[in-house]
């Protein structure tokens, strides 16, 4: 028997073994379970997204002194979140509440507390899902298709329909579909296409499939091929009289509150665990709006079928116009709810999951709503409103000195999805506001503060950083939290008189940032613009990417067209002939009408601009000759960007000003570049912002 003192030698050599983590599936299973992206982690860990991915799917392993922090943090997610148990159902009050901040004194109304509900689910279940049933309508495949990464969707997201019964998939597939009817393409398209995609996040739920009709394929289907009629387009729909309509309706199925239209939603309630449902998009209706898909709809059916699979691959199935796949992609991305078990009863129920916005719409502050909602409208709401929104200013001639009307070039640098950098770990509010009186300011508190900011001075020849139009303040207004944080940080005091702030808090777009700028710089590099490339090259690269591919290059404005109006959809504004001032709008019951996200979003983004515009002034001497959203213009003395912006003696950027690459936030050759100018043009009414095509002065808010 061995003795004492050789067990003790024994246990001392393994306690100063290196620490072992737990298997790569365990480790992103504790990271989901805590809400953190690869992106948050990398950044804890000093490290980067590609090494936390190769952690968690085994490829490589942390080294001290990094192994021993990303094994504490296991640590500490195992304990909140053991791999077989399921967190107590939280009780429906207020979530706890963080160490009140300073800013958080005075009276205020209650925190008010998400609702939750307690439907009864079924408890998830660590198992494949059926196999479809086969069928003698099995389509064939007439080209080999690779192997798909979910089993239950062997043939991809999507298909596209063309009149003779083709339809195309991703990576060259095309399957044979015999519907004649829309209710047959619907049973088709859920029990033989094999088309879907699996769920963006855990607790989320899988995509429906989508079916893109042609113009043949729709008349075949006895649709017509175009709709008609004196309203928008994307507005029309079919009549409730149509037969397609009746067939619909006769053969059980559902269409939802938007009617037949160009993305039309067929489906019956879910079965258990099973959805029913698919979209339609009819291509000759303009369900691809040419400004976010340009070209797309005259494609061929096999080309169509390969920018919509990249896209579905990359962001999302689409659900309709890009912003509306925007919004889609935040509630994919941090679903609302989640199964938790009931610790009374063990039944399994439907929960409240942190960091979402919850299943509930919640009323904005006053100052934060738009003139139309019931909460102005009911309460005779008269203190003013947010202005915030993007850059659209031009410098007064007066301020132009001779050496710059002596410059013969206008070069316009547009920031690569500016609106997408700004999204990025950025901390908005998850509850809902509370109004307090004389409040210290906070940068960490997002909200809205009433604060006079017409006393700070600033050079005329920059636009204010604290108005859209540049102008300078001329009394209290209501800002955002970053525009306030922003006049602190220029060294200015400030002293909130009102504030509706949000107690609960977190980076709700962190998923969504992640996602599309992944989306977009890999199809960049697709296009042969890639990180690597100097300034030189990458000014090359992208003067020829849009003919590189055409294809992949309606993929990368269909991504910059979801950010900004998915942005935009958070304070989407009544539409139709038929709404009535003071009425609520369709809107507003869902969770994602959020205008003060939009606001921090934009806030941030002009605060970064004005910051960028400050550094080039500090490092170069020069100043904008106008701004337009995420666009700036400079004079130049050539006809590239190369020939103005701060370049180290190295030849490496300037820290702080702008700079070109491909990455979200950082800047292009766009717009006016090489134009040439003078004074004299702009005294006569030449304004450089309209000659901008960069940038869009509003995010859109109606698609």
């Amino acid at each position: 028997m061995a003795s004492e003192e050789e067990l003790f030698a024994n246990i001392d050599a393994l306690l100063e073994e290196e620490p072992q983590l737990p298997p790569p599936a365990e480790r992103a299973r504790l990271r989901e379970a805590a809400g953190i992206t690869q992106a948050r982690l990398a950044q804890a860990l000093k490290s980067t997204v590609q090494t936390v991915k190769n952690y968690e799917n085994g490829r490589s392993e942390p080294k001290s002194p990094r192994l021993e922090a990303y094994q504490r943090l296991l640590k500490g997610w195992a304990a909140k979140y053991p791999a077989h148990a399921a967190p107590a159902v939280p009780a429906p009050v207020a979530a706890p509440q963080p160490e009140v901040p300073e800013a958080f004194t005075g009276p205020a109304a209650p925190a008010a507390a998400k609702t939750q509900t307690a439907a009864p689910v079924q408890a998830p279940a660590a198992q494949a899902a059926p196999e479809r049933p086969a069928t003698s309508r099995r389509p064939v495949a007439k080209k080999a298709v690779k192997p798909a990464t979910d089993p239950r969707f062997p043939h991809g997201p999507l298909a596209v329909l063309d009149g003779d019964g083709s339809a195309y998939g991703i990576d060259g597939i095309v399957l044979d579909c015999p519907a004649t009817t829309v209710p047959e393409l619907v049973e088709w398209t859920l029990k033989e296409s094999g088309l879907g995609a699996a769920k963006l996040n855990r607790y989320g739920k899988d995509s429906d499939p989508l079916i893109v009709l042609t113009a043949t394929a729709a008349v075949k289907l006895g649709l017509p091929e175009r709709l008609e009629g004196h309203e928008q387009r994307r507005t029309l729909r079919l009549p409730e009289d149509h037969p397609v309509v009746k067939q619909v309706a006769k053969a059980k199925w559902q269409l939802t509150q938007r009617g037949f239209g160009p993305w039309a939603r067929i489906y019956r309630k879910a079965q258990g665990r099973e959805r029913q449902c698919v979209q339609l998009a009819i291509l000759s209706w303009d369900a691809l709006d040419e400004r976010s898909w340009p070209g797309v709809s005259e494609m061929e059916p096999a080309d169509v079928a390969r920018v919509l699979g990249v896209y579905a691959t990359r962001v999302i199935t689409p659900r309709g116009s890009t912003a509306v796949s925007g919004l889609e992609l935040m509630t994919a991305l941090r679903s609302p709810t989640k199964a938790v078990q009931d610790p009374a009863t063990g039944n399994w129920v439907s929960g409240y999951n942190a960091g979402s916005l919850g299943t509930e719409p919640m009323d904005p502050a006053p100052p934060e709503a738009t003139p139309e909602h019931p909460v102005v409208v009911n309460s005779g709401w008269k203190g003013g409103f947010l202005n915030e929104e993007a850059y659209q200013w031009v410098r007064s001639v007066d301020l132009l000195t001779d050496e710059e009307c002596t410059l013969p070039f206008a070069v316009g640098l547009d920031l690569n999805t500016a609106f997408l950098a700004a999204a990025a770990r950025l901390t908005v509010g998850l509850s809902a506001p509370d109004h307090f009186h004389g409040p210290k300011f906070s940068p960490k508190i997002p909200g809205s503060w009433l604060v006079d900011l017409s006393h700070i001075e600033l050079d005329p020849r920059l636009p204010s950083p604290f108005t859209p139009d540049g102008t300078r303040p001329t009394g209290p207004a209501w800002y955002q939290t970053h525009t306030v944080a922003y006049a602190q940080e220029l060294g200015y005091d400030v002293h909130p008189i009102e504030a509706y702030l949000r107690r609960e808090t977190g980076a709700y777009l962190d998923p969504w940032h992640d996602r599309l700028k992944n989306a977009y710089v890999d199809t960049l590099a697709d296009l042969g613009v890639t990180r690597d490339l100097d300034d030189r090259q990458f000014l090359a690269a992208m003067e020829q990417h849009k003919q590189a591919d055409p294809a992949l290059a309606a993929v990368l404005t269909a991504i910059k067209a979801t950010v900004k109006g998915g942005v935009g959809k958070l304070r989407e504004r009544p539409q139709g002939r038929q709404y009535k001032e003071g009425e609520t709008w369709p809107a507003l019951q869902r969770p994602t009408w959020r205008p003060d996200i939009r606001a921090a979003v934009i806030s941030k983004a002009r605060v970064n601009m004005h910051r960028k515009l400050n550094n080039m002034a500090k490092m170069t001497g020069l100043f904008p000759l106008a701004v337009l959203s995420d666009c700036v213009v400079y004079p130049s003395p050539g006809e590239s960007p190369l020939d103005f912006l701060p370049y180290a003696a190295s030849g490496k950027p300037q820290p702080g000003g702008f700079r070109l690459g491909p990455t979200p936030g950082l800047a292009k050759l766009e717009g006016v570049q090489s134009m040439l100018w003078a004074v004299d043009l702009m005294e006569k009414g030449f304004n450089p912002a309209r000659h901008i095509k960069g940038g869009d002065a509003v995010l859109d808010e109606g698609e």
